[in-house]
């Protein structure tokens, strides 16, 4: 069940579009962080009340310490209207008129034309996807597709703001009821077709956004979306590229070396053979070029060239888990090597 507690905010850390981060006293008197969705709440101002959202962080989730706004109570009304009738959130007190870009782009039901699609399953992967692409395919449009397998709004990943800003990210594309994206999409597969036609990607990098779900089963994972997200990339036309999650620097069994995720989600796909640069084990993967680790990125060198040293993955550093960012290093490169194979 939600937990809801009132507080007063007492400082704007920062803003962007879309949300706000605060600090906030609570009324027993503890000090506290919270971010505001202004989009869904509008913005808050010092001295404000407010009823904030603390289940994740009562529980120890991964949410960085952070409460969520969900109403100002010292605003009356709020109104931001959208551009048609479709809603995201949808049945739940934050439902909102999002729209969807469908309407004004119909040519997104139109083939791929053998456009790489890179597929993910941590937001993170997002960095060295993007990274390894403009250094390999300079000039070129990576357009990022956010699922809604995570975090539903774009406007909380920070990666994402700061990728944009750097160009290694020319748009992005918000599917199912993730929101916040240049464009609005009501699935992956329309939002594929959107990023092609609509924003001219030359090749696409379909992810989720922050946060993973996980059970440490080998289906009760929100990652076993990369799977459908391949087939979609295939049966439109495009050349799918799984992203392989893995790592030398998780504590976790199943995610070193080839991550449990992959291998389930490369198992369920139906659209093998991918396309697939890979570090040593990945031969127990159906239709994939295994690579020696040697032959992989420098991910730390890469990340560093672009100002992009501070990224983390489950709280590590590419110097802590090299091998999940060369991992995901290598498909943004294995993406622009396609651009040049007819």
């Amino acid at each position: 069940m939600p937990t809801f507690r009132t507080a007063s905010v007492s400082a704007v850390r920062s803003e962007r579009p879309g949300i706000q981060r605060l600090d906030v006293l609570m009324d027993d008197g503890a000090a506290a962080r919270a971010y505001a969705l202004t989009d869904l709440t509008g913005a808050c101002a010092v001295g404000e009340r407010v009823v904030l959202n603390t289940t994740a962080v009562d529980l120890g989730l991964g949410t960085g310490g952070w409460h969520v706004v969900h109403w100002n109570l010292d605003r009356g009304e709020f109104s931001r209207p959208g551009p048609d009738h479709v809603m995201k959130v949808r049945y739940t007190s934050l439902q909102f008129d999002a729209g969807t870009s469908e309407l004004a782009h119909p040519e997104c039901d139109q083939p791929l034309g053998g456009v790489p699609v890179v597929v993910g399953s941590v937001h993170s992967q997002l960095a060295p996807v993007a990274a390894a692409f403009a250094e390999a395919a300079p000039g070129r449009r990576l357009v990022h597709v956010m699922t809604d397998g995570a975090a539903l709004p774009l406007a909380l990943s920070d990666l994402s703001a700061a990728l944009r800003e750097k160009g290694l990210v020319a748009a992005t594309v918000t599917a199912g009821h993730s929101f916040g994206g240049d464009l609005e999409a009501v699935n992956v597969h329309s939002a594929l077709g959107l990023a092609v036609h609509a924003l001219g990607a030359d090749a696409v990098v379909v992810v989720m956004g922050p946060g993973v779900v996980g059970t440490g089963t080998e289906l009760g994972t929100t990652a076993v979306e990369v799977a459908p997200a391949l087939d979609a990339a295939a049966a439109l036309g495009g050349r799918p590229v799984l992203c392989v999650r893995a790592s030398d620097g998780d504590a976790r069994e199943r995610h070193q070396g080839i991550s449990h995720h992959t291998v389930t989600a490369a198992r369920l796909s139906r659209s093998a053979p991918f396309v697939v640069d890979v570090p040593v084990g990945a031969a127990t993967l159906p239709g994939v070029r295994p690579l020696t680790l040697d032959q992989l990125p420098d991910a730390a060198a890469l990340l560093a060239r672009h100002g992009l040293e501070r990224t983390t993955t489950m709280g590590r550093t590419v110097e802590q888990d090299p091998l999940f960012f060369a991992a995901a290093a290598a498909a943004g490169a294995g993406a622009a090597a396609l651009l040049e194979r007819p």
